[in-house]
C-alpha cells in the first residue's frame, strides 16, 4: 500500500479526529488571510489615496484637518473656506514651487435634486492644477471643459440617462478613476467654472441652491521645489500665513495610519492567540491517536515499514487535513472580505481595497503555507515518538 493511500485510510477511518485537525488548520489559515487582506487593504488604500492627491503638502483653513482628511479619505462630505488670498501668500513662501487651489463642495443629503445623494465635489482649477492635470492628459486627453466631471470608481450615470443631475445642473461623466478604496472612490471632480455654473442654475432649478462664498477656497495643494525640505515649508506656511494649517504628504491621514496600527496590534494578537491554541490541540489529537494506533503502527514496523515510513505516514496525513482545512478556510475568507467589504469600512472606519488577483493569489498561499507548517509541527513530536518506539514493545500495549 502507497503511502498516500494508508494516510487517506487512516484520515476516512477517524472522521472526528480528522475533522478537528482539518477544522484547527481551517481557523489559522482564515485568521491569516482576513488579517493579511484587511490590513494590507487598508495600507494600499492610503497608499493610492496619497498618490492620486499628488501633492506634497495640503494646506486647508485652521481647525479643519480632521474634516478635510475625512473627506479625502472616506468620502464624508465637507465645506470648508479660507479666503482666497491665501493662495498668493503661501506661493510666496520659500521653497513653494506650484499652488492650486480647490473647492470641497457636497450634494444634498436624499435630496430629489440630485441623482447621487451625499456625493463629496471637488472643484479644481485647470491653469495651475498639477494633480488631476497627469491623469486627464492620459485618460480624455486634456481638461475638462465646462459641464463636464470625471468620477471615482462607484460614480455613474443613472440607466436611462445621459447626464448626471446635481442641482438641477446636467453634468456630463467623461471617465472613471481606478478604485482606491477610499472616499475618491464615491467623488466627482470638475473646474471652477463648472462649479460657478452649478451654483447659477442652481439658483432657479434646485430645492436648494448651491452657494459658493466670494473670494474663498477650501484648500490649496502645493508643490515644493526640488530639494526643498516640505517640513520647513511647511512650519514657513504657517509663520506667514495666518489661520491655515499645512499638512504634510507623508502624516496625511497621519489619525487613520494609527487606528490601522492599533487595529493591527489587537488582531495579531487575537491570532497569535489562536495560532498556539490551534497547535497545542492539533498536537493533542495527534498524541491521541498516535497512542490508539500503538499496537497497528507495531505490527507495520514488525511487517517490515521502516521508521522513516511510519513517520512519513503520520505527517502526509497531517499534511492531506493541513491542506484541506487550509483550502476551505482561505476560500471562506477570501469569500467573506470580498462580500462584507463595506460593513468592514463602516464597522473600523478605515478605508479598504480588495487587492488585486496576483497578490490575492500569493496572499492565500501565505494563508495555506501557514496552516501546512502549523498541522505539520504539531504532528512532528508525535510522529517522531511513536516512529522511534520498538515494535514489540508497541504491540505489547
Amino acid at each position: 500500500m502507497s503511502l498516500t493511500k494508508l494516510a487517506l485510510k487512516n484520515i476516512t477511518g477517524s472522521r472526528f479526529r480528522s475533522w478537528v485537525v482539518a477544522l484547527c488548520a481551517l481557523l489559522v489559515a482564515a485568521f491569516v488571510l482576513s488579517t493579511t487582506l484587511i490590513i494590507r487593504g487598508a495600507e494600499n488604500s492610503l497608499r493610492l489615496a496619497n498618490e492620486r492627491l499628488g501633492a506634497d503638502i495640503i494646506v486647508v483653513p485652521q481647525g479643519a484637518e480632521t474634516t478635510v482628511e475625512s473627506a479625502l479619505l472616506m468620502g464624508v462630505p465637507a465645506e470648508v473656506w479660507m479666503p482666497a488670498e491665501n493662495l498668493e501668500r503661501i506661493a510666496a513662501v520659500p521653497g513653494v514651487n506650484q499652488v492650486s487651489p480647490q473647492l470641497y463642495l457636497s450634494t444634498l443629503e436624499d435630496a430629489v435634486c440630485c441623482s447621487a445623494p451625499s456625493m463629496f465635489l471637488v472643484a479644481y482649477d485647470p491653469a495651475t492644477d498639477f494633480t488631476l492635470r497627469p491623469w486627464l492628459e492620459e485618460t480624455v486627453g486634456g481638461s475638462l471643459k465646462l459641464g463636464e466631471a470625471i468620477g471615482g470608481t462607484f460614480v455613474f450615470t443613472p440607466k436611462l440617462a445621459d447626464n448626471i443631475l446635481l442641482y438641477g445642473y446636467f453634468i456630463t461623466l467623461r471617465a472613471n478613476m481606478e478604485p482606491t478604496g477610499t472616499g475618491i472612490d464615491q467623488s466627482m471632480f470638475f473646474t471652477f467654472d463648472t462649479a460657478q455654473d452649478i451654483s447659477r442654475i442652481s439658483q432657479s432649478r434646485a430645492e436648494q441652491p448651491l452657494e459658493l462664498p466670494d473670494g474663498e477656497i477650501s484648500a490649496v495643494m502645493v508643490r515644493v521645489e526640488d530639494g526643498a525640505d516640505p517640513h520647513e515649508v511647511a512650519l514657513d506656511i504657517v509663520q506667514q500665513v495666518e489661520g491655515v494649517s499645512p499638512i504634510e504628504s507623508p502624516n496625511l491621514f497621519l489619525t487613520y495610519r494609527q487606528q490601522l496600527t492599533g487595529l493591527l496590534r489587537s488582531i495579531l494578537l487575537v491570532l497569535g492567540i489562536t495560532w498556539v491554541l490551534s497547535v497545542l490541540l492539533i498536537g493533542l489529537v495527534f498524541s491521541m491517536a498516535a497512542y490508539e494506533r500503538r499496537r497497528q503502527l507495531g505490527v507495520l514496523r514488525a511487517l517490515g515499514a521502516t521508521r522513516r515510513f511510519v513517520m512519513q505516514t503520520l505527517l502526509t496525513e497531517a499534511g492531506v487535513l493541513a491542506l484541506v482545512g487550509g483550502l476551505l478556510g482561505v476560500a471562506m475568507a477570501t469569500l467573506s472580505i470580498y462580500f462584507l467589504r463595506q460593513p468592514i469600512v463602516n464597522s473600523f472606519g478605515i478605508p479598504f481595497l480588495f487587492p488585486a488577483l496576483p497578490s490575492l493569489l500569493a496572499q492565500i498561499t501565505i494563508g495555506i503555507g501557514l496552516a501546512l507548517i502549523s498541522v505539520t509541527l504539531a504532528a512532528l513530536v508525535p510522529a517522531y515518538r511513536i516512529s522511534h518506539e520498538e515494535p514489540a514493545d508497541a504491540m505489547r500495549e
